[in-house]
């Protein structure tokens, strides 16, 4: 049996069973989540039938298949990435979905490419070869928006109820510009139940990790995006719900830009991260004015603007055997119990920002986490926190090859190292 919705001369097809079925093996149905069905119709991939649009189940959506020896499915570049991975969500056995070479898009404006909500937890979804995630799609977008070519506002959204059991693994995720759909209370890739900040909609234009969500992000490449205000490649909003942490693991934050703080990745008031092995290059914060801080009174950081990392007041980050270099700043963290161990700090001197002051490596309120890491710029410590004899201030010339990996034997402990992914 199969319900037809009617409206604007558009059928939407819901299944009362879905009916998954795989060679000679006999047909098994499960029981579909309504509520979650009707959230995920915005991104569902339309076919016409007769010059009416059927919304098909992710068994007969072309580009998706499913390997029950392995227990994966398989999406290729025609195919639905949210299909299969609300389809791997209702499957009690099949909980890996993988994603083949080729560049993925949305296929309509929404507030996000793909997303994980709670009914998505335990879901492992991987990059098979060469896989690029964007926000763009120029066909769709209007040419004459700022935001053109994004047609979301996130490439993917980490929701409440997320555990580390769900895995991220291997993608390139890009091209949002600052495209912003959406506001009140309600969402359709976010329960009612929880309420929406304005930086809900807005920061995180390459990842958006939200309310109790702790995803495991690794060997992901966040490059190339722009939001306002705020967490340009990365945004983490825990509403002061920590119950555990986002892992970073082997990433790389690359070009990313924001008109105010965090330009590759941010810790709003009362989040957690642990970054390990991660690259930070490229990234620009304080393109433009603090509009959120001129109106509560007073502009954050004014004078020398934010970092690639921005920890703000109740936020802890955890950052082991990272590089920052190249970036207009490095890290600005107002929170209390930060670490920053067996890094570098080198040279963050990139210019486009607006803040007047010189740059820095480390601008942080509570320093005495900073250990074992090798720090210069033209302002190593701008708050002189951290402990001298902890850290090396001044090194050598790391000698960085084209992957950021240092040549140099002093750095043979501290700062990234190449894990599988293009640098």
């Amino acid at each position: 049996m199969q319900a037809r919705i009617l409206a604007a001369n558009v059928a939407v097809v819901l299944p009362s069973q879905q009916v998954i079925s795989s060679g000679a093996r006999p047909a098994r149905t499960v029981d579909p989540d309504r509520r979650a069905l009707l959230r995920s119709l915005a991104v569902a991939p339309l076919v016409h039938l007769g010059g009416v649009a059927a919304i098909q189940s992710p068994a007969h959506v072309p580009g998706i298949t499913l390997d029950e020896g392995s227990h994966t499915y398989h999406v290729y570049p025609q195919g639905s990435i949210q299909a299969a991975l609300d389809a791997s969500a209702r499957d009690k056995v099949n909980k890996t979905v993988s994603v083949h070479a080729g560049t993925y898009r949305p296929s309509a404006k929404g507030q996000a490419l793909i997303w994980f909500n709670e009914r998505h937890d335990g879901i492992t979804l991987q990059a098979v070869g060469d896989v690029t995630l964007t926000a763009a799609n120029p066909q769709i977008s209007d040419p004459q928006a700022p935001s053109h070519p994004a047609i979301v506002n996130h490439v993917v959204y980490f929701g409440d109820g997320i555990t580390p059991k769900t895995v991220l693994r291997g993608f390139r995720i890009t091209g949002a510009r600052n495209f912003t759909m959406g506001s009140g209370g309600k969402s359709p890739i976010e329960s009612d139940d929880i309420r929406k900040t304005p930086f809900f909609f807005a920061d995180g234009g390459g990842i958006k990790v939200y309310a109790r969500a702790y995803p495991t992000i690794e060997q992901v490449e966040i490059v190339g995006n722009y939001t306002t205000p705020c967490g340009g490649g990365v945004s983490v909003e825990h509403l002061g719900m920590v119950q555990e942490t986002v892992l970073f693991r082997d990433c790389i934050f690359r070009n990313n830009r924001t008109q105010i703080t965090g330009a590759a990745l941010d810790l709003l008031h009362g989040s957690r991260a642990t970054l390990e092995n991660c690259l930070f290059v490229g990234n620009v914060a304080n393109l433009g004015v603090d509009y959120v801080g001129m109106l509560g009174g007073a502009e954050y950081h004014a004078e020398h603007g934010s970092g690639a990392l921005t920890v703000f007041e109740g936020s802890r980050a955890s950052v082991s055997r990272c590089t920052f270099t190249g970036n207009w700043n490095g890290v600005d963290d107002n929170g209390t119990g930060s670490t920053y161990v067996d890094s570098i700090f080198w040279m963050n001197q990139l210019s486009g920002g607006i803040s007047p002051g010189p740059r820095y490596e480390l601008d942080i309120t509570d320093g005495s986490g900073v250990q074992r890491s090798f720090i210069h710029g033209d302002i190593d410590d701008l708050r002189g926190t951290i402990d001298k004899r902890a850290n090396t201030f001044d090194p050598p010339d790391p000698r960085f090859d084209a992957h950021f990996v240092p040549a140099a034997p002093e750095y043979a402990k501290v700062g990234y190292r190449l894990s599988g992914l293009r640098a």
